[in-house]
């Protein structure tokens, strides 16, 4: 059973994307996207956060669109299902590992395919003036592949009362911050992604290629948990240095307040992607409100989350559709 300080726990959510620096320069919109319900922040569970970081390239001429609609859909459905979800934590757990991947394709789908009905592909989409077709890769979009269009990562996380549920398809980062601060991943690298090569929501069984934890709290729930577009880590000389903004938040939290990080948070994003990546950058968190009173805390650092020491590369997310 889920110990008693967890289950009375509660819980706030906070993020912000900002558009890369690549992007600014090049005129292309932020593809990145973030949503969250309950939308007031409230401490109603479940609690589910979604963030979405479309690919942007020619093929996935509208993915600022798909990476909405990923995020929307998605904190939609998995609320939805956790609500109503009165079996046991193992029934609990199979569902969301068999069903729930696919629930969140479809719904993906649908939403796309309701967008294309009300917005319907356009010439200059399909053939862009001053594009040659050799080199232009929309064109080869049509009905049949239209997702393409739309094509998008999905990084989720939903704290209920008695356990904490995570799913990713595609490339970012989440983690886990203890109350003593050590940082850790719920779920397990994926050996597919690298380069600018990641599974998406536009591939073929999709459903498939989602990574899902289910982590039924003991007695030691995470403190904070952190959701990020690669962009962000992307913006850092190394996964070491990414992995110490979790503790570094958590700190900077604890010395300030949740509200005070969350007026910093776009600008660290701003400054990462300008230093680093230069990819757009979406960074959320779900923190404890206890945690922002821990005994443990002993000292911050405010700046450290923003600091991008980084020779880190930059270009478009997919290239597999």
């Amino acid at each position: 059973m889920p110990d008693d300080q967890f289950t009375t726990r509660r819980w706030r959510v906070v993020g912000h994307s900002v558009r890369g620096a690549s992007h600014e320069r090049a005129g292309t919109p932020n593809q990145d996207a973030i949503h969250w319900l309950p939308a007031s922040s409230s401490d109603e569970l479940p609690l589910v956060l979604a963030l979405a970081d479309g690919h942007g390239s020619a093929k996935s001429f509208r993915s600022e669109t798909g990476a909405r609609l990923a995020v929307e859909t998605a904190a939609a459905v998995v609320r939805d299902f956790l609500k109503v979800q009165t079996e046991s934590l193992s029934a609990t757990k199979r569902m969301a590992e068999e069903w729930l991947p696919g629930a969140l394709v479809r719904g993906w789908q649908e939403a796309v395919a309701a967008h294309l009905a009300a917005h319907p592909l356009s010439p200059d989409e399909l053939d862009p003036p001053h594009a040659s077709r050799h080199a232009n890769a929309a064109a080869q979009i049509d009905s049949s592949n239209s997702l393409v269009a739309y094509g998008t990562t999905l990084l989720v996380a939903a704290v209920t009362e008695s356990f904490i549920l995570y799913l990713q398809l595609g490339d970012g980062e989440i983690l886990n911050v203890s109350a003593g601060g050590e940082v850790s991943k719920p779920l397990p690298e994926d050996a597919r992604l690298f380069a600018n090569e990641t599974t998406s929501l536009c591939s073929p069984d999709a459903w498939r290629d989602f990574r899902v934890c289910f982590q039924v709290v003991s007695h030691a729930p995470p403190s904070l948990i952190l959701l990020s577009t690669d962009g962000y880590p992307n913006s850092f000389l190394n996964a070491t240095g990414f992995l110490k903004v979790g503790s570094d938040i958590l700190a900077a939290i604890r010395a300030g307040g949740l509200d005070a990080v969350n007026e910093n948070i776009a600008a660290w994003l701003t400054e990462s992607t300008r230093a680093g990546s230069g990819d757009d950058a979406t960074l959320g968190l779900i923190c404890a409100e206890d945690a922002q009173h821990d005994a443990d805390a002993s000292h911050t650092n405010e700046d450290t989350a923003g600091q991008n020491r980084n020779d880190a590369k930059t270009g478009d997310a997919f290239d597999g559709a």
